[in-house]
């Protein structure tokens, strides 16, 4: 049953954005409702916006009647973060959909937050420039999800992740503030780093309306390779050994045996199903750069008991591998009837061990546990897979997630490097965090939402102050 909002609330919010901006009948809020998690909870709104000053407007209007309001993109999040609190409003970015610039000159692209990222990818591509971070769902996701998100992808081995080329941002406070943070300068210590600030907060400090990216030029040359072990140990030591051998290629990823099976059962391109694991590697830079790399890698490889090593032919056999790779959580979303795919993050040093600690997990709890992840940062994503009608499946779904996160803890690593905290993992912060630090974390969220109304019960739960103020 879906919770009722104020008639009055919506009529402002109509008088603001047009009744076909304003949606509230319940076929229009379902896929407002959840996303690639199991939760579901439906909103009493959702509005549509397209300017600031609407952002602004709206905004008031929530906090006036201490309404929630969870500000939702392409709704792609792992661990519940756009999933709404029951009745309050969802603020989709979705007509905020312009690459407002590309600003050859200065290497900066301006963009609105709905953007989906494979679009700002194409557009600054075509003026030979490069924006990296490349999170797998970057067919569906936005621009404005991948900065709440602090998004990272398989290149963040060599080029980082989404905070690392963000220059400046605009956004809304709770209470109606529109503030400008950074710029397009590439150098700027003028007062706080609120652009980074905002970066990765979930949605949970403001609402990000405009954003300004730091863009590089595209590299000339890049190839692909596919590494294939016929143990997941080794290719889990060489990961180790590519680090140690100061060799730093775009991307290192790696897939066990049953997800090279899975993807090969249901949407196969070519791996052979015979395997341990496969490693893809894309190497990039000028020519001979790319070549010496190549032989680089390829020597640690065989070395480190690699089966072969193969380089794509071509792009279109490039793209045909990574298709693979883009693909692999969808094709265990078809297998399993529940999939809780992690990304327990550990120092590159540790990525054997934590592998290792990963699928002893897996077998002490009867679980699937699926390994793949971007190797080369030490982002694993052990994917926990289960079903339904397996008796007592879902709680020890459930003790695996708790021991995960113990192990990655236990071997310097964090609760999560690229899919935040949300509402799954936010039972966890306190196993990372001490009490003074999540006390600081608490503080600055109270400072720009005194009533908790952005985004809540993600990251952590705050006490909400009681009030009816008019701040229109």
């Amino acid at each position: 049953m879906k919770k009722e909002l104020s008639e009055q609330l919506i009529q402002e919010m109509i008088q603001v954005l047009g009744k076909d901006r304003v949606k509230k009948e319940l076929e229009d809020l379902i896929c407002y409702s959840y996303d690639s998690t199991n939760m579901i909870e439906m909103p009493g709104v959702v509005v549509f916006p397209k300017t600031t000053e609407e952002v602004s407007t709206l905004l008031k209007i929530a906090t006036h009647w201490r309404v929630p309001v969870t500000t939702r993109g392409g709704g792609t999040n792992l661990v519940g973060g756009t999933v709404p609190q029951e009745g309050s409003i969802v603020l989709s970015t979705q007509l905020f959909n312009r690459v407002v610039e590309v600003d050859e000159e200065n290497l900066v692209a301006v963009v609105e937050p709905g953007v989906i990222t494979r679009d700002l990818h194409r557009a600054v591509e075509a003026k030979g420039l490069f924006y990296p971070p490349d999170p797998a769902s970057l067919n569906m996701s936005t621009i404005g999800g991948n900065v709440a998100e602090n998004a990272g992808g398989p290149r963040g081995f060599k080029y980082g992740v989404t905070r690392d080329y963000l220059l400046g941002l605009t956004v809304v406070l709770m209470d109606g503030r529109i503030i400008k943070a950074g710029g397009r300068t590439i150098k700027n210590v003028s007062g706080y780093d609120l652009t980074r600030f905002f970066a990765g907060s979930e949605g949970t400090l403001g609402v990000i309306t405009e954003i300004t990216v730091r863009l590089i030029p595209l590299p000339e040359y890049k190839r692909t390779m596919l590494v294939l072990f016929d143990e997941l140990d080794q290719a889990a030591e060489t990961v180790s050994a590519i680090i140690k051998g100061k060799v730093v290629p775009t991307t290192l990823e790696l897939m066990d045996h049953e997800i090279i099976d899975l993807i090969e059962q249901r949407d196969p391109v070519g791996f052979p199903r015979d395997v341990g694991a496969a490693m893809l590697f894309e190497v990039d830079g000028g020519e001979n750069e790319v070549q010496a790399q190549i032989e680089k890698i390829e020597r640690i490889c065989l070395k480190q008991g690699a089966r072969s090593v193969k380089l794509a032919a071509n792009q279109e056999e490039a793209d045909n591998l990574w298709r693979g790779r883009r693909n692999a959580f969808g094709v265990m979303a078809q297998s399993f009837t529940n999939v809780y795919p992690e990304d327990a993050t550990v120092p590159r040093s540790m990525v054997p061990e934590m592998i290792k600690r990963a699928k002893e997990i897996g077998k002490k709890f009867n679980v699937g546990m699926l390994i793949l992840g971007h190797m080369g940062d030490g982002n694993l994503h052990p994917n926990i897979c289960i079903n339904d009608d397996q008796q007592g499946a879902l709680e020890r779904a459930e003790q695996a997630i708790d021991a995960l996160f113990a192990a990655a803890l236990e071997c310097g690593g964090t609760l999560s490097g690229e899919h935040g905290i949300g509402r799954a993992k936010k039972k966890y912060l306190s196993w990372q965090f001490d009490a003074d630090t999540i006390a600081v974390m608490k503080e600055l969220k109270k400072a720009l939402d005194p009533y908790g109304l952005l985004n809540p019960g993600k990251i952590f739960e705050i006490d909400r102050e009681e009030g009816h103020d008019d701040v229109r």
